[in-house]
């Protein structure tokens, strides 16, 4: 059994998650079978795997599992095996993904700028660089990471959030894609169509030409350090050297705080070690379930 402070909690996941299940969910997630309606359900699958990671910190399928048995069956008496509950519980990765998102989109804080926005992108790493990648091939593929400095196979997370003085970005957007696949093509590809936003953003983001054309259609900027010239003389260097360092900590001071975004996923979730997933939607239950239990604190303390 849990406390009762925790069941609470419990409870509000549960109905939160019934509620959108009912809204939305369920036409990603339907069955064209006889088995249309099974006694352990889709929302309650939903509510111990958000539960126990957001709650218990159990982040592998086989802890979660174990937790619910142990101390959660008179909430589940129908919870299935082992294997059965990992079987179904991948088969709700759209759903899992439609959740994350409507509640990243419900529960912006007003403090909320929405004039400036800032970018970034974390690994999510399935194996090592030194091994060949066998799992989700469809969406990973090997990449290095500079800030890691290895070489790892996996997707690459990528995060528009809003700039919020003081504390940590709220996302706005949260785009997953191949390792190898290039920061400014996922921005082009999602994000330029924004209208009359500043953006802050690390040297990856530096393209004048492109960003000079995107602010004389859709009124954006794109704001990042200033990256270096290749051939660029010594004297000019040394001339424009107080310029160009106090204008890059500038903007690495305002983007700071989505470094700090990640790194609170990550300690929150391990949502960086997908070592044990073995399927591609197996991976998108990883990142979008777990970035889901994140977001779970305006459901249980409103």
């Amino acid at each position: 059994m849990i406390n009762q402070a925790k069941a609470v909690k419990l409870i509000k996941i549960y109905q939160y998650v019934c509620d959108i299940y009912e809204e939305e969910l369920q036409y990603h997630c339907q069955r064209f079978t006889n088995n249309n309606r099974p006694e352990f359900t889709d929302q309650e699958i939903m509510t111990i795997y958000l539960f126990s990671v957001s709650e218990e910190q159990r982040y592998k399928i086989k802890h979660i599992h174990n937790f619910a048995k142990n101390y959660l069956i008179s909430w589940f008496p129908k919870l299935n095996s082992y294997v059965a509950f990992c079987t179904r519980l991948n088969r709700l990765s759209g759903a899992l993904k439609i959740l994350c998102n409507t509640i990243i989109q419900a529960f912006i804080p007003i403090e909320c700028s929405k004039e400036f926005s800032l970018l970034d992108s974390m690994p999510i790493i399935t194996c090592g660089g030194k091994r060949i990648g066998k799992v989700a091939k469809e969406i990973t593929d090997k990449s290095f990471c500079s800030s890691k400095n290895m070489w790892y196979n996996g997707v690459k997370l990528h995060s528009l959030n809003h700039y919020n003085k003081g504390t940590l970005p709220h996302p706005e957007s949260i785009v997953i894609s191949k390792a190898s696949e290039n920061d400014l093509n996922v921005f082009k590809e999602n994000w330029s169509e924004i209208y009359g936003r500043t953006f802050f953003g690390d040297k990856i983001y530096h393209n004048r030409d492109f960003f000079d054309n995107l602010y004389s259609e859709n009124q954006i900027t794109m704001l990042t350090p200033i990256k270096g010239i290749k051939g660029k003389s010594e004297v000019l260097k040394q001339r424009d050297y107080a310029y160009d360092n106090l204008y890059s900590k500038a903007v690495s001071a305002i983007r700071q705080p989505i470094e700090s975004f990640f790194n609170w996923i990550n300690e929150k979730t391990q949502i960086q070690n997908a070592s044990k997933v073995r399927s591609f939607n197996g991976l998108i239950v990883h990142i979008f379930g777990k970035l889901t239990a994140c977001f779970l604190k305006p459901i249980v303390n409103p």
